[in-house]
């Protein structure tokens, strides 16, 4: 964001003209019901910081105060930058009082950050992290902080000092920073919203096509949904193979397959334990039976079973929910099996025990002597085990690292998982999602995001739209908006991933 503004400020735009305009946009969205009834009835107080982003809290302390709140100004800054001394004087014109000690963080008034910024390098000092803690401690959720809270860095979402302003809400203008949507920024942020400066297209196009891209509901609309032919058979509408479940995990392939049947692929076959195979189609009466497999000494599912003739006449194979583990000598006899799979032509989706089976060989060369497609959905710790040196990275370069190292000839994508997952293609492209629901961090959820992943890629891949990794975003982005959805629907308990996977069907259909 700081690169476009120099920009815009290189195109002739004055500084003071986009100042304006973002603070009279954060003006406004403050007398949104929400909050305008506080801010009537127990006025605004705005911290009022040395750089640029102080010149945004004057501005919105002048049209509050022009609208009728009572605003009171505290500023721990002896010198500010021109433009923000100019609507200084132009507030105690106004009649606005500053305050000439730090603020009681007891008081009712509703307190605006507007100290640092996205500029911020460095912790704010003991004074205010004190203040900006006993605040949060005697008032909680009375915060609200222009374009970042102090103390958090706008790049890495950690906080610079020993703490942060803890913010109700948190008001991103132009972009979404980078910082806001990694996970140890979730407890300070609150409700995170962007403020829409209007930028221009061309300034936009001139993003790089490595620029993180910021994934919410709204985008669902313009996704690259599958659109199949609307003559196309069943078996034209995607063909999917999943091999999930165990005796010791037995409700791993029944999620995975709900996941599946979810994202509306034309035929759906299953290779499961053989305590499951009799019963499956009493539950999932769809579903083709492809294998019956014998489960093994420490109760994981073993591969040997399944037939070379399994992997015929298919788009995409998921393999890993529920696995379970294997000794080493089953491991050896499911050898033929692996090899199999990475000959397939079509999408391989390795999740969750396929993934930990995986990491028992040599990962990178496995995935780039891959006959077709991989996506690979881990979450931090079986990412660690098949990237033990990209572990420490922070998620967004991590992925990207990961998928670039694995990909051969046919492309490597990789969904990270979190409070706000990360897609990464081989390319260098790069999604995060915006939402995070901690209603939904359930047992099972990941079971049916995979099912419904490789469904997505079997339809994309019938109907020649091939498995970008946009397909996979798109997956991450409709998990994470039924996840929300169900919380809301049946509230924080009825998040199961059953009720996940009903979600996802009624999106899917919507589009």
């Amino acid at each position: 964001m700081a690169a476009l503004e120099e920009q815009l400020f290189a195109s002739g735009l004055p500084v003071a003209a986009l100042m304006e305009k973002a603070a009279l946009a954060v003006a406004r969205r403050l007398q949104q019901p929400d909050w305008w009834p506080q801010l009537q009835r127990h006025g605004a107080l705005v911290l009022v910081g040395p750089g640029h982003n102080g010149g945004d809290g004057l501005v919105v302390a002048r049209e509050l105060h022009l609208a009728g709140i009572a605003v009171r100004l505290w500023s721990p800054f002896e010198r500010h930058k021109p433009l923000t001394a100019a609507h200084a004087q132009h507030a105690r014109w106004l009649g606005i009082t500053t305050l000439p000690q730090p603020p009681d963080p007891a008081q009712p008034a509703v307190w605006i950050d507007a100290l640092f910024g996205i500029g911020q390098r460095r912790a704010p000092g003991e004074a205010i992290e004190q203040l900006l803690a006993q605040r949060q401690q005697l008032r909680p959720g009375q915060l609200i902080a222009i374009d970042g809270p102090t103390g958090l860095c706008a790049d890495t979402g950690q906080p610079l000092g020993s703490a942060a302003a803890c913010a109700a809400l948190t008001l991103a203008i132009g972009l979404i920073k980078q910082g806001w949507l990694q996970d140890p920024a979730l407890r300070w942020l609150g409700r995170l919203e962007r403020i829409d400066l209007g930028l221009p297209a061309p300034l936009l196009r001139s993003l790089p096509p490595q620029q993180p891209l910021a994934l919410g509901p709204a985008d669902l609309p313009i996704a690259p949904w599958p659109s199949a032919d609307p003559a196309a058979s069943k078996y034209q509408r995607g063909r999917l193979l999943v091999i999930a479940g165990s005796p010791a995990y037995r409700g791993a392939s029944q999620l995975a397959l709900q996941g599946a049947s979810a994202s509306g692929c034309g035929s759906l076959r299953a290779a499961v334990p053989a305590v499951l195979a009799e019963q499956l189609w009493s539950v999932q009466p769809h579903v083709v039976l492809s294998a019956s497999l014998a489960g093994g000494e420490a109760g994981g599912l073993t591969l040997n079973g399944l037939a070379a003739t399994s992997l015929e006449r298919l788009d995409a194979v998921l393999l890993g929910p529920g696995l379970g583990a294997l000794t080493p000598a089953e491991t050896h006899r499911d050898e033929d099996s692996w090899q199999r799979l990475r000959a397939f032509g079509g999408l391989l989706l390795l999740d969750a025990d396929g993934l930990n089976r995986l990491a028992q060989r040599d990962p990178i060369a496995w995935l780039r002597g891959r006959g077709g497609p991989t996506w690979l959905t881990p979450h931090p710790g079986e990412f660690q085990r098949l990237f033990p040196e990209l572990a420490a990275l922070p998620p967004l370069p991590a992925a990207a690292e990961a998928a670039q190292r694995s990909s051969g000839e046919h492309g490597c994508s990789l969904l990270l998982k979190g409070a706000h997952t990360v897609v990464a293609a081989a390319d260098g492209r790069r999604w995060q999602l915006r939402q995070a629901c901690a209603a939904a961090a359930r047992a099972g959820l990941g079971d049916v995001l995979a099912g419904y992943a490789a469904g997505l890629a079997a339809r994309g891949l019938a109907a020649g739209q091939g498995a970008d990794a946009t397909l996979l975003a798109l997956a991450a982005l409709s998990h994470a908006t039924a996840g929300e959805r169900a919380a809301h629907t049946h509230g924080c308990g009825g998040a199961t991933a059953m009720a996940v996977a009903e979600s996802l069907a009624t999106i899917t259909q919507s589009f």
